[in-house]
C-alpha cells in the first residue's frame, strides 16, 4: 500500500493530540510536517503543544511551524475554556528539547505542495487559515491539493452557536476560501464526531494498552472530558479530530454522501455555518463528500491499535 502523504494543519487541543499521535505512528501515513494555528489557544502555545506531543512519542523528527496567530478577518476567539490554559492541560510534560521551526507554516504549506505531484492531503482540524492563506499568497498550489480533509461544519446544529461548529466559525472567511477552491473535501463535521464520546470505560479500555502513548491519551481525556461534561453534559468527550486521520486509515469505517456545501460569512446569526444541500434542493454540484455516519467500535478498535504501536 502506497503511504498517504499529508500535511496536518492543526491548533492542538487535546483531541487535536490524538490526531497527532495516529498520523505520526500510522506506517501507512507519511506525515510530512505540522502547521499550526491559533484556535484552541494561541499559536504561541499550539506550537508547544505539537513540540509536546511528538516529543512523547519519539517523533521529533517530523518538523513543527508555527502559522497564523489570528484568523483572516475576524477578532480571535481562543477556546481556553475546554482545552486550559496551556491548550493541552492535564498530561505533565517532560522538559520541552523539540522545538518548532523558524519558518512560517504557510511557506511551509506553499513549498511542499509546488514541490509535491500532486499527492499530498491536507488535513485541517483547526480553523482554515493557514491552508487558505496558502491559497491565496500562491494560487498554483491549488491545483497540488490532492484532497482536503477538514475537521468541522456541521449539517445539523453547531457547538459554538446554534448554526455553527468552532473550526468554521473562529475563521468562516478562510472555510469560505478552502471550500470554494474547487478541490475535492471531505467534511467530517459534528454528526459524526458527536457519536465518538469518549466514555469512562473507553478512557480504561486505553489506559490498559499500557503504553506511553495510551498514558498520554489517558491523561488528556482526564481533562477533556471533565470539560465537555462541564460545558455540554456530554458524559464522554467527544474525540473530533481523530476522525479526520481514522477516515485516512480506514475510510471504510465513515459513511459519506455528496453534497453542495456552502459556508455562511455574512449572516448575523449564522456566520460560520456549513449550509449543506443534503436532499439536493437546489440542484447544485457537489462540492463536499460530508460524513454522515460513523462505525464506532471500529473507530475505537482503530485507536486502541495505533496507541499500541508507541511504547
Amino acid at each position: 500500500m502506497d503511504r498517504k502523504r499529508i500535511i496536518l494543519d492543526c491548533d492542538p487541543g487535546h483531541d487535536d493530540a490524538v490526531a497527532i499521535i495516529l498520523a505520526a505512528v500510522n506506517p501507512n501515513i507519511d506525515l510530512l510536517g505540522i502547521t499550526v494555528s491559533a484556535g484552541n489557544q494561541t499559536v504561541e502555545k499550539t506550537k508547544v503543544n505539537a513540540c509536546r506531543v511528538l516529543q512523547w512519542i519519539g517523533k521529533t523528527d517530523i518538523p513543527v511551524y508555527p502559522g497564523c496567530p489570528r484568523p483572516i478577518v475576524r477578532e480571535p476567539y481562543i477556546a481556553d475554556f475546554i482545552h486550559g490554559e496551556s491548550g493541552l492541560d492535564g498530561p505533565v510534560f517532560p522538559p520541552l528539547t523539540k522545538m518548532p521551526e523558524e519558518d512560517h507554516g504557510v511557506n511551509f504549506i506553499v513549498k511542499t505542495l509546488r514541490e509535491s505531484e500532486g499527492d499530498v492531503i491536507v488535513v485541517t482540524t483547526g480553523p482554515m487559515t493557514n491552508l487558505a492563506m496558502a491559497m491565496r499568497m500562491a494560487p498554483g498550489i491549488v491545483e497540488k491539493i490532492k484532497r482536503i480533509v477538514v475537521m468541522g461544519g456541521s449539517v445539523a446544529n453547531g457547538n459554538v452557536t446554534p448554526a455553527a461548529e468552532y473550526n468554521i466559525w473562529a475563521d468562516a472567511e478562510a472555510a469560505y476560501i478552502c471550500f470554494t477552491s474547487g478541490r475535492p473535501i471531505t467534511m467530517v463535521g459534528l454528526d459524526v464526531t458527536r457519536k465518538v464520546l469518549c466514555y469512562p470505560e473507553i478512557v480504561e479500555r486505553m489506559e490498559r494498552v499500557g503504553t506511553g502513548a495510551s498514558k498520554l491519551f489517558v491523561d488528556l481525556m482526564g481533562h477533556f472530558c471533565k470539560t465537555q461534561k462541564e460545558v455540554f453534559g456530554y458524559d464522554g468527550g467527544p474525540l473530533h479530530d481523530p476522525v479526520t486521520i481514522a477516515y485516512l486509515i480506514e475510510p471504510e469505517l465513515i459513511k459519506t454522501q455528496q453534497m453542495n456545501v456552502t459556508i455562511e460569512i455574512k449572516g448575523e446569526n449564522s456566520y460560520g455555518r456549513t449550509n449543506c444541500d443534503t436532499f439536493d434542493f437546489l440542484g447544485k454540484p457537489a462540492t463536499a463528500d460530508v460524513a454522515m455516519d460513523i462505525n464506532v467500535e471500529g473507530f475505537w478498535n482503530l485507536i486502541e491499535r495505533e496507541l499500541a504501536r508507541v511504547d
